[in-house]
Order: structure tokens, then C-alpha cells, then sequence
């Protein structure tokens, strides 16, 4: 209630409860957040990946659905396009950094709008990439790839039609709606393989088999699996 900064507003979700969606000025400002929370009001507190405001477009209809929860997708039958937001960001960077952070726009979808050079040292590049894959680690990823001396600036743009997707995960047949997520159709396959993988190093072995299933609608794009439990017979000889 002290930081200006921060917006909070009530949601809900069937696999978490009751909950707050939180604004804030990036993962770090998050996690300094979620640490007062659990070291002065002593609240166990479960943070979720961030995520965007998409807008989809219903066929037959002018209704246009405002969609923050994966679970509120609707049937794909019904859409007829899918919008997500875009930001156009400015990036100083030392010349020597300059591939890797071009390489690293490419990977988040990003497209060049403009390169030029402040000096004989430093570029200034303009970028528009879509929110969603700025909103989780991109300052991270930009600050390591030019060893800290790259700067980030952005404003948001409105919105774009995109590919996208949900994808679901699936244990033994079974959706599970806290790690449904809208990813881009191109980078489905990757994302879902990454999940599952991680998935099968945390869920512990069980007296049977675990199915870890990545899908989008009825088509299985990953699978991986937890092994069960042998039973020692000879334990109790």
C-alpha cells in the first residue's frame, strides 16, 4: 500500500484459490516484494510467471474478450484472431555487444526498426517485440549479454494480430489449469519440451507410472515420464 509503484487487483484460479494480479516494475521489484510479505507479516506467498492481456476477436461477432487467465481461452472453433501487446523499445549497447543483443531481439520476436551509431562506441537500436516475451526475464537476458552495459527503455504501442496457441499440460491424461500457457505457435514445441523436461526432474516417483504430456487441443507436441517405484520384494527376507 506504500509503493506507488506497485498495482494489485483480486483474482482466482481454479488450481490456486483466491489471489491478487500485481504490477510491478520488474521481477526484481517482484521478488523484494514477496520477500517483506514473508519476513514481516510471516505470509507464505506462491508466485506464478508473469503474464499479459490478450484480446480475441470472436468469429460471427463483434465481441472482443479480454483474456488474462490461459483457463478463460476459448474454444478455438469460435476465434478468428487473436491480438497481444506490443512495445517498441529503445537499447543503447557498446558496438562490440551489438550481436548478441540483435541475436537476442531475434529469439524474442523482435523486429528492427531502426540501428544507428551514437559514436564510435555505442548503438542505439529500436526494437518492437511483443510484451509476453519482455515480461519475464528479457532485462535479465539483456544485461548478461552485454556483461551489464546495455540499457533498456520501452513504451507500449497497442496491439497485433499474432499466431498464438494454448497449450496445455497434461499428467496421466489429465490437464492441469495452473500450467496451461498462450505461447506463439512457432515457439510451442520448444516451450512445451522445456516445461515437460523441468516438469520430470520435480514431480517425485511414484508406485506408478507419471505421464508428462505437452498438447494443444488434441495434438501431443511433448512427452516425457516418471518412472515408478520397483517394490523390493526381498526387503522384509
Amino acid at each position: 500500500l506504500n509503493d506507488a509503484s506497485v498495482s494489485c487487483e483480486k483474482t482466482s484460479s481454479d488450481a490456486l484459490g483466491l489471489g491478487f494480479r500485481c504490477g510491478f516494475l520488474g521481477l526484481l521489484h517482484m521478488d523484494v516484494f514477496k520477500q517483506r510479505l514473508e519476513q514481516e507479516y510471516g505470509i507464505t506467498v506462491l508466485a506464478t510467471a508473469p503474464s499479459v492481456l490478450y484480446k480475441i476477436n470472436m468469429q460471427h461477432s463483434d465481441q472482443v474478450m479480454d483474456i488474462q487467465n490461459p483457463s478463460n481461452f476459448p474454444d478455438v472453433q469460435k476465434i478468428e484472431s487473436i491480438e497481444e501487446p506490443i512495445i517498441e523499445s529503445t537499447i543503447i549497447v557498446p558496438q562490440k555487444y551489438l550481436g548478441n543483443i540483435i541475436k537476442l531481439c531475434q529469439d524474442k520476436r523482435g523486429k528492427q526498426i531502426d540501428l544507428n551509431y551514437l559514436d564510435e562506441e555505442r548503438v542505439i537500436l529500436r526494437y518492437t517485440l511483443p510484451l509476453n516475451e519482455v515480461a519475464t526475464d528479457f532485462y535479465d537476458q539483456l544485461k548478461s549479454a552485454s556483461a551489464g552495459y546495455a540499457s533498456l527503455d520501452y513504451e507500449n504501442t497497442g496491439y497485433q494480430k499474432s499466431d498464438l496457441v494454448k497449450m496445455d499440460i497434461l499428467l496421466n491424461g489429465n490437464p492441469v489449469d495452473a500450467l496451461s500457457c498462450i505461447v506463439h505457435r512457432d515457439k510451442a514445441y520448444y516451450i512445451g519440451k522445456d516445461l515437460a523436461s523441468k516438469l520430470r526432474k520435480v514431480i517425485p516417483r511414484q508406485l506408478f507410472e507419471v505421464v508428462i504430456q505437452a498438447a494443444i487441443g488434441a495434438k501431443i507436441i511433448s512427452r516425457e515420464r516418471v518412472a515408478p517405484l520397483r517394490k523390493n520384494v526381498n526387503a522384509k527376507c
